[in-house]
């Protein structure tokens, strides 16, 4: 990080510079645009999403389980309306499985007192659907093309050097620019890294029987594998795929035609769904876990994946982004109403001590999952069986299972009520 300026400062037209404009930091826009704060969002892509494109033929690769509190957190915002006008696929059911062995649980929306368990969401469709609210909030401006360089501290809170050497100055800056996030570099915040071991294969396919509204999770000898449904012009016969498994088997099953991966993923999920046929490239991405040692710094604040990145094993990682910024926004807001300096390390704080311990739960939860579901001993075998056949005997546990699954725990802020 860089010393402080000495020279004149940089003249500050905006209270609050989010960098990353994907789907948390574009939520964050929204919640402080709709407020009335003014906002500049800096984006490294060339431009905004196509919406005319995202909704229409086949599915992105990319896709996120958003809770029921995400979904009111994006209603309150009016994108849900226009993420359900294009494509979003409910399910009312999760079943997960020991592929090793014969547990099994089944969580249903009905057991929770919930209309769905969540949504299946191509990530594309929520970030066009921000972005054209964001079109019409008048004290949002938004920067494509946009990538920082640097970051200094000023008397009166951060600025940020732009590629090219433009230079911007608001009291707060937020670091949304993902977990390899430069800015929390630039800030020289250290982050509690490991391997996971674990590369995520994704991919799309297309099933011979309909989802009927469930996600399914086996749990396999080299991790978890996930069909996420999909459903396309009414037809719920598309699911997406995230297969977490070893970096050497990632290599393998993404070298496969389509025709053998399809095969595979049949025998995989053993035949729960029929003949699966693979519609759209593979791809792996290697998974890594990492945790902000300091969400904060006097004007600067992480959320979303630069604050932590999970394994996608429960579909969390945008959930928890997303509660990032909805507390982020109610408690700048609640300083802003008292008079305190939109930087201020005093609301800050309030901030990182609300989210950093319920993230920091979230991924040692994970972790123990990942670890307990990889273990090949025949003893953790039997627990791991007796304890998902108690979990499904359970009404209390399931319940509060489902509530975690669902993104209904601790203090809610009022945008996700």
């Amino acid at each position: 990080m860089s010393a402080p300026r000495q020279e004149e400062e940089v003249a500050m037209t905006d209270e609050v510079i989010i960098v990353g404009g994907g789907m948390v930091g574009a939520t964050l826009a929204c919640l402080l645009g709709q407020a009335g704060v003014a906002v500049t969002l800096l984006d490294a892509r060339q431009g905004p999403v196509d919406a005319d494109a995202v909704g229409c033929g086949q599915p992105g690769l990319r896709v996120s389980a958003l809770t029921p509190v995400s979904q009111r957190l994006l209603d309150g915002l009016g994108a849900w309306a226009w993420m359900r006008a294009r494509r979003v696929t409910p399910y009312r059911q999760m079943q997960v499985w020991d592929g090793e062995g014969t547990g099994e649980v089944t969580f249903s929306a009905d057991q929770a007192g919930l209309p769905v368990l969540g949504h299946i969401v191509e990530n594309d469709v929520v970030v066009a659907a921000l972005e054209a609210r964001l079109a019409a909030l008048p004290t949002v401006r938004r920067r494509f093309g946009a990538r920082v360089t640097g970051l200094e501290a000023t008397p009166r809170g951060r600025e940020v050097v732009l590629e090219g050497g433009e230079r911007l100055a608001a009291p707060l800056v937020v670091a949304a620019d993902g977990a390899r996030s430069p800015l929390r570099e630039l800030a020289g915040i250290e982050v509690e890294a490991h391997d996971t071991g674990h590369a995520a294969v994704v991919t799309t396919v297309r099933t011979a029987r309909p989802h009927g509204g469930v996600a399914r999770q086996a749990f396999l000898a080299d991790g978890p594998l996930a069909f996420l449904p999909l459903t396309l012009e009414d037809d719920a016969g598309y699911c997406s795929i995230v297969w977490s498994t070893s970096p050497e088997e990632a290599m393998r099953l993404t070298g496969l035609s389509a025709e053998a991966l399809g095969q595979e993923l049949e025998t995989a999920i053993e035949g729960r769904l029929g003949a699966v046929t693979v519609i759209d490239q593979a791809q792996a991405v290697p998974l890594t876990q990492r945790h902000a040692r300091r969400y904060v710094l006097p004007g600067l604040a992480l959320v979303g994946d630069a604050a932590h990145s999970i394994h996608p094993l429960a579909g969390q990682g945008v959930n928890l982004g997303l509660m990032d910024v909805a507390v982020l926004a109610e408690e700048l807001l609640a300083a802003r109403r008292r008079g305190l300096a939109t930087g201020s390390e005093v609301w800050l704080t309030r901030y990182a001590r609300r989210r950093r311990g319920d993230n920091a739960a979230m991924l040692k939860l994970m972790d123990g999952f990942r670890l307990l579901f990889g273990a090949r001993h025949p003893a953790l075998t039997l627990a791991r069986n007796l304890g998902l056949a108690g979990v499904d005997r359970l009404a209390p546990l399931k319940r509060l299972l489902m509530q975690q699954a669902t993104g209904r725990r601790g203090r809610l802020p009022a945008s996700c009520r």
